[in-house]
């Protein structure tokens, strides 16, 4: 379904200027965006991908990663093809680096209207935008957020952080919750794996929780690349300076797309990187794609609050947001 994109402006010869990320494409006629989803048609901006899902899935909230935002529910997933990224690791490369340039039909009609009901009648509490990037498909997830919201079923966004502030102040009403892929510290690092850059990214972590966002960070450590401790501390220090009740979930690697040579990250390392996260004061620290350090213990009192086993909850002893040892308010949004 085509359709005019929001978040652009026309310039002179029929170019347009797109601002919904922070790539700020400057597109000519009949070219696309950095996306490839985007394209200049006689001087009006379309997304070539509104409505049409390349994925949709019940997903438990676990997967997004989201340990804290109504932890054991289940979450409505879905999903356009397209990027804005170009990560050599990429676990979804199948269908984030697929494009409108090679390929006119990618996925199947998926109305917003649908997506709320299928959602509604899954029983789940949320929508997550997620699998490529939300941002390239906003106008979709747009619409689709204010319908769940005046339903009474949240939105979280599985994002790279790559939008712009325009971009965010436009959703924000209607966004919950994000996980925020944060992938290095490095400038080096975003420009030669992600083919972007990394102080957009974390404008929009502190421009999230200013609006109240529920937010969540994941970085991936992927061995050689962003596994040093002194990166892993600027990380951690980065997150705490926002708000230490954010947690960090530090995620193994394994071999894919494009990055083949490297080998899985070592156990130590995740548990090197969860020791600096609470070296550096956040409350909770996670391991990912791994089957240890995903449980959630009070950071006052140290007590078990939620046990898990992979994506799995076993046991929950919150109550109602509390520690029942301590009586201490966990964050998030329960």
């Amino acid at each position: 379904m085509i359709k005019e994109a929001m978040l652009y402006e026309r310039l002179e010869a029929d170019r347009v200027h797109c601002f919904l990320c922070s790539h700020h494409c400057k597109i000519s006629p009949s070219q696309f965006g950095i996306c490839a989803v985007r394209k200049n048609e006689a001087g009006s901006l379309k997304t070539l991908v509104y409505a049409e899902a390349i994925a949709a899935a019940i997903d438990p909230i676990e997967k997004k990663p989201l340990y804290h935002f109504f932890p054991g529910s289940t979450s409505f997933s879905i999903a356009t093809v397209g990027c804005n990224f170009r990560c050599g690791f990429c676990q979804n490369w199948q269908i984030s680096q697929a494009n409108k340039k090679k390929n006119g039909s990618l996925g199947y009609e998926l109305i917003p209207e649908e997506v709320v009901r299928q959602a509604k009648s899954s029983g789940s509490k949320s929508i997550s935008y997620t699998y490529t990037e939300p941002t390239i498909f906003f106008e979709y997830a747009f619409d689709t957020s204010q319908i769940a919201k005046k339903q009474g079923i949240y939105n979280n966004f599985v994002t790279n952080g790559y939008m712009t502030k325009e971009a965010l102040e436009t959703v924000y009403p209607f966004l919950d919750a994000a996980n925020v892929d944060l992938k290095s510290f490095s400038e080096d690092f975003y420009k030669k794996i992600c083919g972007a850059r990394l102080a957009p990214v974390l404008d929009s972590i502190r421009l999230m929780r200013k609006f109240d966002i529920w937010v969540e960070i994941t970085t991936l450590i992927v061995p050689g690349l962003n596994d040093s401790e002194d990166e892993l501390k600027k990380i951690a220090e980065f997150i705490a300076s926002v708000g230490i009740e954010i947690p960090w979930h530090v995620s193994r690697f394994h071999p894919d797309y494009k990055i083949t040579d490297n080998k899985p990250t070592p156990i130590q390392t995740l548990r090197l990187a969860k020791s600096i996260g609470e070296a550096a004061g956040l409350r909770y620290v996670y391991m990912g794609n791994v089957f240890e350090g995903n449980n959630t213990y009070c950071y006052n009192c140290k007590g078990l609050l939620i046990e898990r086993q992979g994506l799995s909850i076993t046991k929950v002893l919150l109550q109602e947001g509390k520690c029942p040892t301590c009586k201490s308010t966990i964050d998030g949004v329960f």
